[in-house]
């Protein structure tokens, strides 16, 4: 893969590249289920070079969980296929659904409820994880609130 001319090797996908990692996401598609625990991999082999990189990946990636397999480059462009599927009958007609039915209001609730009630429910669900686990599990540490 040739490098890009910021001297990333990654590709640009431009707009649609919100659709391919909204899809990718909710799908779980890259998953250490579907792809291996990536980030420990390439930790693991400590490439010179991208094609290092790749080589050690398709010899040593295998999918997490209770039926491991080998991933092949056939495995990923099988999960490419099945993105692709989501995105075209699922991922789209959904879009343009919302799409359709959005209105004013929505953006108002949206933005309020964002603000407000997002905040409010985080707000609690931090104070919970710190007061009613960690701070009885941790009797001997004084929790502070990070600054904003």
């Amino acid at each position: 893969m040739p490098k890009t001319k910021k001297g990333k090797y990654s590709k640009e996908f431009g707009k649609k590249e919100k659709v391919l990692n909204y899809t990718c996401q909710t799908y779980q598609l890259s998953r250490p289920n579907k792809v291996g625990a990536v980030m420990a991999l390439i930790r693991e082999c400590q490439p010179k070079s991208i094609e290092d990189w790749e080589r050690w990946y398709f010899k040593n990636a295998y999918t997490e969980g209770k039926n491991k397999t080998k991933i092949t480059k056939e495995e990923l462009e099988e999960l490419g296929e099945r993105l692709y599927v989501k995105i075209k009958e699922i991922v789209i007609p959904e879009w343009q659904e919302a799409f359709r039915q959005l209105t004013l209001q929505d953006s108002i609730d949206y933005i309020y409820n964002l603000t407000i009630c997002r905040t409010y429910d985080g707000f609690l669900r931090e104070k919970s994880v710190v007061n009613e686990n960690l701070a009885k599990q941790f009797t001997d540490v004084k929790f502070t609130e990070s600054d904003p």
